[in-house]
Formats: C-alpha cells, sequence, structure tokens
C-alpha cells in the first residue's frame, strides 16, 4: 500500500462524510461503511487498471477509520503510558519513552495526517490552529496532556508538542526513591512546606520542575487554602481547601483574554494561603512581589541555569508588568521574600544497552538578607559537581530554623542531624 492510496482514499472518505453531513462520534457504523464503500469501489478501479490495487485492504480501511474517528496512526502511540513526550515535525513523529530516549514512529504519516490529529485534538477545546491563529496552546486528550504546536508562516511546516502529565501522585518520598533528592533534603522541604513559605523551583526545560512542584504542593497542609494559577494546567494534585484557574486566550474578536497576571491578581483577593504559579514567565512575577506585602506564601518555577540566576529571572519577568517601580525595589522586596530556591537540572546517562535522562535536585539554596542591593544566596544542599549525593551543608540561616523550629517536634538541625545519620 503507498502513501498516495492511503491519502486519496482517506480525502474521499471526508468528502462523503461532509456530504452526508456524518458525526463521526455519533454515526460510527455509517462512517464504517463509507469507508468500506471508498476501499471496495478502490480495488475495483484497481482491477481495472487505473491504479495498483492494495495488498491489504483490511489494514487499509483500518488506518483511514481510526484517522476519522480516533487520532490515526498515533492512536496507539497516545495510548501507551510509558510515553512522556510526542514530537511532529511535518510527516514525522517521533517520541520520548519513559526512560527518557526519543524514539522515532515507525509507521508512516503525512503532514496533513498530522494535522488532521492535532485539530482533533483542538477540538474539544476553545483554542484554534489557524492561520490568524499560527501558535496554540492547550490541555488535550480529556485533560491528561498539553499542546503546543504552531503552522507556517510562524514554522516552516506543522510544528507540535504533546506533554502527557505524569505529576498526579508523586511524592517527595518518590523523588527520594528516584534518587532525585536524598532524605534530609526531603525532610526539610516537608517541614517547609508546612510554614507559609516563599519557594523558587529552577531548571532548564525537562528539568522535572513541574514534578517536583507537585511533590511539594502534596506536602502541603490539607487546611492550607491554595490558588494554582497555570496558563496550561500540568498540576494534578487534589486540593482539599483552594482550586486550580488557568488562562483564557482572546476570543476570534480579540476579546475576553485573561493572562496569567490577571489570574495571580484575582487570586489575591480570595484569602490564599499560598499562591502557586506553574510557569513565570512575565508580569505575573510582579503580582507575586505584590503577595508578599499580603503574607501569602507561594510556590513557582522559573527557568534558569542556577539558583542565583533564577532570582535575576524573577526580577527581569517582574519588570516586564511596566509598573512605576525600579529594579532596585523589586530586588529587595524579592530578596526579603524568598526563602529557598531549589535548582534541578537532568543529564543523560548511560543503563545497560540505553540510555535515559536522570532529573535530580542539585541545589537547595536559602536568600539571605542582602549588603548590597543583589541578591545573596546560602547554599543548603548541594551536589559535588552536580554529579555526586545530594549532601548537607550543615547551613541553616538562624531566621528559616526559627520558623521551621515552631512546626517540628525537635529544633531544624537536630532533624536534619538525625536523618542524615539514618540515610
Amino acid at each position: 500500500m503507498t502513501t498516495d492510496a492511503y491519502e486519496a482514499i482517506r480525502r474521499e472518505v471526508h468528502v462523503r462524510i461532509d456530504r452526508r453531513r456524518l458525526r463521526p462520534d455519533v454515526d460510527l457504523d455509517a462512517v464504517r461503511g463509507e469507508v468500506g464503500a471508498t476501499v471496495d469501489e478502490y480495488q475495483r478501479a484497481a482491477m481495472l487498471g487505473e491504479h495498483l490495487p492494495l495488498a491489504d485492504p483490511a489494514d487499509l480501511a483500518d488506518r483511514v477509520l481510526r484517522s476519522i474517528t480516533d487520532l490515526g496512526p498515533l492512536t496507539e502511540l497516545f495510548a501507551r503510558r510509558d510515553v512522556e513526550e510526542i514530537f511532529i515535525e511535518g510527516p514525522r513523529v517521533s517520541y520520548l519513552d519513559g526512560s527518557g530516549r526519543l524514539r522515532g514512529l515507525t509507521v508512516p504519516t503525512s503532514e496533513d495526517e498530522n494535522r488532521h490529529v492535532v485539530d482533533r485534538m483542538l477540538a474539544t477545546t476553545d483554542r484554534q490552529l489557524n492561520t490568524k491563529h499560527p501558535m496554540v496552546q492547550a490541555r488535550v486528550l480529556g485533560g491528561s496532556a498539553r499542546l503546543t504546536a504552531a503552522i507556517p508562516p510562524i514554522g516552516d511546516q506543522l510544528s507540535a508538542t504533546v506533554r502527557r502529565y505524569v505529576v498526579r501522585n508523586v511524592t517527595l518520598g518518590d523523588l527520594v526513591a528516584r534518587d532525585s533528592l536524598s532524605q534530609q533534603a526531603a525532610a526539610f522541604l516537608q517541614l517547609l512546606m508546612q510554614i507559609r513559605s516563599r519557594v523558587t523551583v529552577s531548571g532548564e526545560p525537562g528539568a522535572g520542575k513541574t514534578t517536583l512542584l507537585a511533590a511539594l504542593l502534596a506536602a502541603a497542609p490539607a487546611n492550607q487554602c491554595v490558588r494554582a494559577c497555570e496558563e496550561i494546567r500540568e498540576l494534578a494534585v487534589p486540593i482539599t481547601h483552594g482550586s486550580y484557574y488557568e488562562v483564557r486566550p482572546p476570543a476570534l474578536d480579540g476579546t475576553g483574554e485573561i493572562t496569567l497576571r490577571d489570574l495571580v491578581k484575582f487570586v489575591l483577593a480570595m484569602r490564599p494561603d499560598r499562591i502557586v504559579v506553574g510557569e513565570v514567565r512575565g508580569a505575573e512575577a510582579f503580582e507575586l512581589s505584590r503577595a508578599v506585602n499580603a503574607g501569602c506564601g507561594f510556590l513557582c518555577t522559573v527557568h534558569a541555569n542556577s539558583a542565583s540566576e533564577a532570582l535575576d529571572a524573577l526580577v527581569n519577568a517582574a519588570l516586564m508588568a511596566g509598573e512605576n517601580v525600579t529594579e532596585r525595589i523589586v530586588r529587595k522586596v524579592f530578596s526579603s521574600a524568598l526563602d529557598v530556591v531549589i535548582h534541578l537540572d537532568r543529564d543523560d546517562v548511560a543503563n545497560g544497552d540505553t540510555d535515559s535522562i536522570r532529573r535530580r535536585v542539585v541545589e537547595i539554596a536559602a536568600v539571605v538578607p542582602a549588603l548590597r542591593d543583589d541578591f545573596t544566596v546560602e547554599p543548603l544542599f548541594v551536589r559535588e559537581d552536580g554529579r555526586g549525593p545530594l549532601r548537607w551543608t550543615g547551613a541553616l540561616p538562624p531566621s528559616l530554623a526559627a520558623r521551621l523550629d515552631r512546626v517540628g517536634d525537635a529544633g531544624m538541625h537536630d532533624v536534619l542531624a538525625a536523618v542524615g545519620s539514618a540515610s
């Protein structure tokens, strides 16, 4: 069977479905009948010498039916639970499996077919991908994944990434088992989440920031009011007191947009104990600086190459709000407000005959009062050369230790020393 034969039959089936105004999700039997009739007609034309006959008509019919009623050749790929991320570049499809290894889809696809898959995923959302909106982000597949896609003229061809959410039930203990955290670091973070702490998680894309954010959120007390704001919802940790909020893109007439900054400003009026921002990239950072004055704790992630650079990224993002506030003032607010920055990294490791990706916390640093206008960070937990075990440095700022002591049965230094000797 050639790709040309498949495309010709698929297009003809779509014409027939449109002519009869069939709905694939409702009129499945009728759609199946049209697929079978089209394949039969193609085979009869082949017997008359118009083109080559199909090697496996039943297989072709099944493939065409799946492209119309499901997600075509990507159906089985989306059903696999070990697939973390799927990449579509024109006619080419590749994916990351559970070990983090990049693999290519063996089933042939075309760009037109892949665009149809993207459109089917977007059909259940309020997002659109067209010449007026050539870029889109949306929650798809029943809210279990995030789709990011672009078409020309933004990209040379269809370019899409589907990221599966795998952070629903992760805990700090799970991260210890994966060697992302040490027992001491997990004990410290567990206590840190019991107070209205202000924590930033930094790292490169794919370093595991959202996974750690979910584990931290799961460690928070059930009686804390948590308001989580995201551009595209990824977190799925059950919240007893509070809720999740997601931005809304503008309508076709350009109205009705709700930005991440709007959401953070909105939830500030809902008496939150903690505000969670899935990814800080712009003016929403300024609203986080205002949350400090309201006595709120917060959790956020930011793209950065180190813990110290994460603080610069927050300041730069806050300045994007365009408010009449100087950089010096913004730095002073964050330096006095932030408690801890947790930095993650990812690296490739050899695992037998395959390569995999390891995501680990490489540094936990406390933000301490600065002696000048810049930030000062004090490493609490570090990995030697970024690869050794995550070890406590023995440091713990007195102000932070005093706050943590109020929620522990013993002093924080004693807790960390006890956990360290037992691990």
